[in-house]
């Protein structure tokens, strides 16, 4: 960690809660790799699954004039801004144009939720395991974090109950992945969503309701969001991303929110980066109004099942009896769990020696709550590929266990 004393300058206290992600510095820590790795670590869509295609139209017809490098509105160009709203018409997140902000990415929505309501001390509740960036975000604005078990059906409601009354006050920010949830891929059962309402309400605690991956349901019945069944409910900020169903380095995403956060949202945007970048917001407005994205959507979702599929039936074919998972009817994740024979965090380096990558558990728990657990992902690998990636992982098990 970098400190005041290690570099000599008089840093902000502040500097001691940013621990950055692990997940992403993957990214840098594959690149200096120089032989073959089969990649689950990152959670990201399959590079075959961008529209690329459909982007390079979009780029002709949206970004032949001057205008389209220009500044753009701080809420998002009027052009996306429609072309989401049309989108989201009919589905679960469906939505009005005064909820609307445009912002650079899922993670920019969570800063901002950070920031218009976590101060110094409080009490911020997140699952258990996380999204590691979700609680890093809370983390640097000097919250006290909870965490809070997540079962086969998302988070514990009992176990929520419990951690607050511990703490002897309610949480200001419960934060939650409710839908094919990183890094589980479990996804919070209806009755569950309803509770969590009922309790945010009773406790005045706003609702962080990060959901990237609802579209990509594969399996199951739909559910609705907690944004459809908050009704309008100003307690509940609803962070969402074009990430993982068009293209990550677009970085374009949206927040659904309280008509009344809006201008606080421009306010704390604009200290921010003004606007969010105006030739990505018209790409993304150009291929939604393509009408290409229920088709590329469905091909995904077919794909990631089988992709799924194929995982669960790699990982039983080398870990059957030494490891369970989980069994998601969506999103990119596998949750694995090992005994207490199999520690994760010791296990990478042997692991990327033999040529897989994955994301240990403890990245995922402030509190380092999983070191017998690791993270897949099946979305980014082709069937083959994850056939080897688990067969390389088994080998890697078998060379750290010894003779």
């Amino acid at each position: 960690m970098t400190s005041a004393a290690t570099t000599g300058l008089p840093l902000a206290s502040r500097t001691d809660l940013l621990v950055g992600s692990v997940i992403d510095s993957s990214t840098s820590l594959l690149a200096r790799q120089t032989h073959d790795i089969v990649r689950f670590a990152m959670g990201s869509p399959a590079a075959e699954a961008i529209p690329t295609e459909a982007l390079a139209e979009a780029a002709r017809t949206e970004l032949g004039t001057p205008a389209s490098y220009d500044y753009a509105a701080t809420e998002g160009d009027p052009g996306l801004r429609a072309a989401l709203l049309e989108m989201l018409a009919g589905t679960t997140d469906a939505t009005t144009d005064e909820r609307l902000t445009i912002t650079a990415g899922g993670m920019q929505g969570l800063d901002l939720a950070a920031k218009l309501f976590i101060d110094p001390g409080d009490l911020v509740t997140v699952e258990s395991p996380t999204y590691t960036n979700g609680s890093a975000t809370a983390l640097a604005y000097q919250a006290e974090l909870a965490e809070i078990e997540v079962d086969e059906d998302g988070m514990s409601i009992d176990a929520l109950r419990a951690a607050v009354d511990r703490a002897g006050r309610p949480p200001k920010v419960i934060y939650t992945v409710p839908t094919f949830q990183n890094p589980s891929g479990t996804s919070m059962s209806l009755d569950r969503r309803r509770e969590l309402l009922e309790l945010a309400r009773s406790w005045g605690s706003v609702v962080l309701d990060d959901d990237p991956y609802g579209m990509l349901r594969f399996a199951g019945d739909p559910v609705p969001s907690l944004h459809e069944l908050a009704d309008g409910d100003p307690l509940v900020f609803s962070v969402r991303t074009f990430s993982k169903i068009v293209a990550p380095g677009l970085r374009v995403g949206w927040v659904d929110a309280d008509p009344s956060l809006a201008q606080l949202l421009i306010h704390a945007k604009q200290s921010m980066d003004t606007c969010t970048n105006l030739p990505a917001q018209r790409l993304v407005a150009g291929f939604l109004r393509s009408g290409r994205l229920e088709v590329h959507l469905a091909e995904q979702r077919e794909e990631y099942r089988r992709r799924k599929d194929t995982m669960q039936q790699a990982l039983a074919e080398h870990f059957s009896g030494r490891a369970t998972w989980t069994d998601p009817e969506g999103g990119f994740f596998l949750w694995v769990s090992f005994d207490e024979q199999v520690d994760t965090e010791a296990l990478f380096e042997t692991a990327l020696a033999e040529g897989v990558a994955y994301i240990p558990g403890n990245a995922f728990s402030p509190a380092r709550r999983f070191p017998h657990d690791l993270r897949l992902c099946f979305a980014s690998t082709p069937t083959d590929r994850i056939h080897e990636g688990v067969a390389r992982l088994a080998r890697a098990v078998d060379v750290a266990a010894g003779p």
